[in-house]
């Protein structure tokens, strides 16, 4: 009990509580007021900042009382969880996330295990209460996706989710070929934040190329009539984004327009990194080459985070979706 009081103790050093505090009563004045609600966005937004902090608060005097009733058990665990929240502090932790996977090559054995990558994420969010919703999926020929790219909302999506970026490598008696033959596959993780258009990435209108075309994706009478797929390129940088999975047209456009603005945040993220770098250590993309874990079903079970040296044999467990011990590991190491 003495440990935990004094867990307890750092955590109050570092949680400003009176700030806080401060915080969620101008919240709360500041939507009592007859124009809160004339934008729509901006005020959901504060409702949610103001939900998360009463949240918060609430914990901490649940731990408190859990440690004077000697509750030590249910105090650790909820502190735990309080603890992780000190390692999301960046600017973007509190968004929701851009998710993307894609397979490496190895053809369906690679797509295959691109789409059981979708599946423990989709898992791991679910198990959250996080809503996933997909904006773009190319299916694979055979078996498998090829790509697929979806946004997570929640409270803290993409600080949880954005060390899930890079290569993951799949180890495993093929499902493929008669001879059950061992392969390795490799899939590739993307993660960005969903960035407001009130926040910092701005994005010019005469900066933006359109293209609009007939979706090839399932969808009905409406994909062979309407050129509701969007095709958007942003041409200072490049920068190319296709949207097809909404019927209409419009919510493709808003849909590519957010993940621009996450890829041009990317992009000058690695810039401002690269100019550290000499501060910082050698700096890697989350790129090919760079991978992060393992997952070995063949010749025994393991699940390896290559970076913290997490590890567990529970690999049926890690596939569906139970990755928060990966993820706790690595906020802690970084």
């Amino acid at each position: 009990m003495d440990e935990l009081k004094e867990r307890f103790s750092v955590l109050l050093s570092k949680i400003n509580i009176e700030a806080k505090k401060k915080r969620a009563a101008e919240l709360e004045k500041e939507s009592s007021s007859p124009s809160f609600w004339q934008n729509h966005q901006s005020a959901a937004a504060k409702m949610k900042e103001l939900s998360a902090i009463q949240k918060e608060l609430e914990e901490i005097e649940t731990i408190k009382l859990l440690i004077d009733k000697g509750n030590e058990r249910e105090a650790s665990e909820l502190l735990q969880k309080l603890e992780v929240l000190l390692y999301l502090s960046g600017s973007y932790d509190q968004n929701n996330a851009i998710f993307s996977i894609h397979a490496g090559q190895g053809g369906v054995e690679a797509m295959d295990w691109a789409e059981m990558l979708f599946r423990m994420y989709s898992r791991f969010c679910e198990k959250r209460g996080w809503k996933i919703e997909v904006i773009d999926q190319s299916m694979g020929d055979e078996a498998g996706i090829k790509s697929v790219i979806f946004t997570v909302s929640g409270q803290y999506a993409y600080g949880y989710l954005k060390n899930e970026a890079g290569v993951h490598r799949l180890v495993r008696q093929s499902p493929f070929n008669a001879d059950h033959l061992r392969q390795t596959s490799f899939a590739q993780v993307l993660v960005l934040p969903e960035i407001s258009d009130t926040q910092t990435v701005e994005i010019k209108e005469d900066d933006l190329e359109w293209e609009f075309y007939r979706a090839s994706s399932h969808g009905g009478q409406n994909v062979q009539k309407v050129s509701s797929a969007v095709r958007l390129k942003h041409k200072p940088t490049g920068t190319i984004v296709t949207c097809q999975t909404e019927r209409y047209q419009n919510q493709n456009r808003e849909y590519a327009l957010k993940i621009l603005r996450a890829k041009l945040w990317q992009l000058a993220e690695d810039k401002r990194r690269q100019e550290e770098v000499e501060l910082r250590g050698e700096y890697k993309t989350p790129g090919w080459g760079n991978q992060i874990r393992s997952y070995v079903l063949h010749p025994y079970h393991m699940v390896k985070d290559l970076r913290s040296g997490f590890e567990t044999s529970d690999t049926q467990g890690v596939l569906d979706g139970n990755i928060d011990g990966f993820i706790e590991a690595q906020l802690r190491t970084t």
